[in-house]
């Protein structure tokens, strides 16, 4: 379920529900200024944290919710006097959803599920299958693709999942930034994949299940075929690279999970460095 679903569920479970955002953060939270989640009197949406803050926030929506009234705010320190070890201190504002701030909320969690970057899973075997349930639990839309419409019907029926001829061809029409895991049933069609995906400079992981000898055979067979020797520096293969040695299914995707939003946070954040405005008095670098 995407937290769009999730959003609509609550509210038709929780039609009086209270809007909980952090409206300051001095020194060390768990959570970033502007940080919202939703209190109704049978069901959460989002989180401010957790721990005692979280607790303790919930228990004074409800407390608003039973007695009616329209809103309050709090000034929390994070330290022992509410058993958090944090250090900082949070400003918390609570409020009465009303219709016209229910669309609001609506079209913000849209926009942020539409604004996650995309991972596509290049083949529903057992690996595929369990990187897919991972990723589905983190901010990323996850996309698996198979030749093999029988492979994808075992999947959850919650994740986005679509039988093509030509897996190749989906590579080119992903969108800016997409992330590309190839770990399909055929050796050929992952080398298909991979040159496409290192076409793209603008994925910020490229990876591929396997070994070094696949590597090596990849590599011989892509510059072969004209591709650029540099980009494979981009390639991860094998996927997973933490030493541990375990191939059972459920550990490289564990793993691999780690490692592709490992690189997408890396890649986010040399955007965002960047994009930032330079400081004042710096001219031509200087």
């Amino acid at each position: 379920m995407n937290r769009t679903t999730e959003l609509a569920t609550f509210f038709s479970t929780n039609p009086h529900a209270i809007v909980c955002e952090l409206t300051s953060v001095r020194g060390s939270s768990p959570r970033a200024q502007g940080t919202f989640m939703l209190v109704g009197q049978s069901g959460l949406f989002g989180t401010i944290g957790g721990g005692a803050l979280e607790y303790m926030v919930i228990e004074h929506a409800r407390r608003l919710i039973a007695s009616g009234r329209a809103e309050e705010a709090m000034d929390v320190p994070l330290g022992p006097e509410i058993g958090q070890c944090c250090g900082g201190r949070v400003g918390v504002s609570l409020r009465h959803v009303d219709a016209a701030q229910r669309a609001v909320l609506s079209a913000q969690v849209d926009a942020e599920d539409a604004a996650l970057p995309h991972v596509y899973v290049f083949g529903a075997g057992h690996v595929g299958r369990a990187l897919a349930q991972i990723l589905a639990l983190l901010p990323v839309q996850v996309m698996v693709i198979d030749t093999r419409r029988e492979e994808l019907e075992l999947l959850p029926a919650h994740i986005n999942a679509k039988a093509v001829a030509m897996p190749e061809s989906v590579v080119r029409s992903a969108p800016q930034g997409s992330s590309f895991v190839i770990l399909t049933h055929d050796h050929a069609l992952d080398f298909l994949i991979a040159q496409e995906a290192l076409a793209r400079t603008d994925s910020p992981y490229v990876g591929m299940v396997g070994s070094r000898t696949k590597r090596a055979r990849f590599s011989s067979w892509y510059v072969g075929e004209g591709g650029d020797a540099m980009a494979l520096d981009r390639l991860v293969l094998p996927i997973g690279q933490q030493g541990l040695g375990d191939k059972r299914p459920e550990v490289i995707a564990a793993l691999a999970a780690a490692e592709i939003m490992v690189h997408i946070g890396q890649r986010e954040a040399e955007t965002e460095r960047a994009n930032a405005p330079e400081p004042l008095g710096v001219v031509n670098g200087r």
